[in-house]
Formats: structure tokens, C-alpha cells, sequence
């Protein structure tokens, strides 16, 4: 996810824009999951959890945030890491191409 810094601004009663405070903007990065693969979604960071979707091939996914939960091994290697994807949505990031076998997203909470 890359952050970009903006200026919020206000327009005075002169008609002129005034700086009024520095926020902070966020872009989301969307990961592709692995090509040719239908992909459970879980209700929790597992697989005991209830399959709550599908995920069709060639989808792209948000990753909001990243549990510990049980090892999957799937076509980016095995993990215990899943990917919370929407509220009370989860996939195996063994099955999302992160370019990384660590975690890419803070925590759950």
C-alpha cells in the first residue's frame, strides 16, 4: 500500500484557499491470486472455518490485514498466514501472489 501526503484546504470568505490541515491518503494494492485456481473464502483464518464464497479465477484481492491460522501449502508455498480480505473474509496467502512469505499487511486484530 503506498501512502501520499495532501493538503485539505479551505476557501475563505475572500475566495481564497487557505491550507487547513495535512491529511494523510492511502491507495489500495490488489494481489492476484494464482492463476487457474478457484479460491475458497473462509469466514476465519482457517480451514475448520465455514466457506462463506469463492473467489473466481483471475480475481485480484485487498489484503486489509493478516492472521496466523492453519498451514496450507498451495502454489506460492506453505504458509499459516491468511489474508483478511473483507470483514469476516479470509483466503490462504498460499494462494496469493505476494511476492513475499511473510507477512505484507499488519496484524488482525
Amino acid at each position: 500500500m503506498s501512502a501520499e501526503r495532501a493538503e485539505a484546504t479551505e476557501t475563505t470568505a475572500a475566495g481564497q484557499e487557505e491550507p487547513t490541515a495535512m491529511v494523510q491518503t492511502e491507495s489500495l494494492r490488489y494481489y492476484s491470486v494464482a492463476p487457474g485456481v478457484r479460491l475458497n473464502i473462509r469466514s476465519g483464518p482457517g480451514t475448520s472455518y465455514n466457506i462463506v464464497g469463492v473467489l473466481p479465477e483471475g480475481a485480484q484481492v485487498h489484503i486489509y490485514c493478516q492472521s496466523p491460522g492453519t498451514t496450507v501449502t498451495g502454489p506460492y508455498g506453505t504458509t499459516n498466514i491468511w489474508d483478511n480480505i473483507s470483514n469476516g473474509q479470509y483466503v490462504s496467502d498460499a494462494y496469493v501472489q505476494t511476492g513475499t512469505d511473510g507477512y505484507v499487511a499488519p496484524r488482525c486484530i
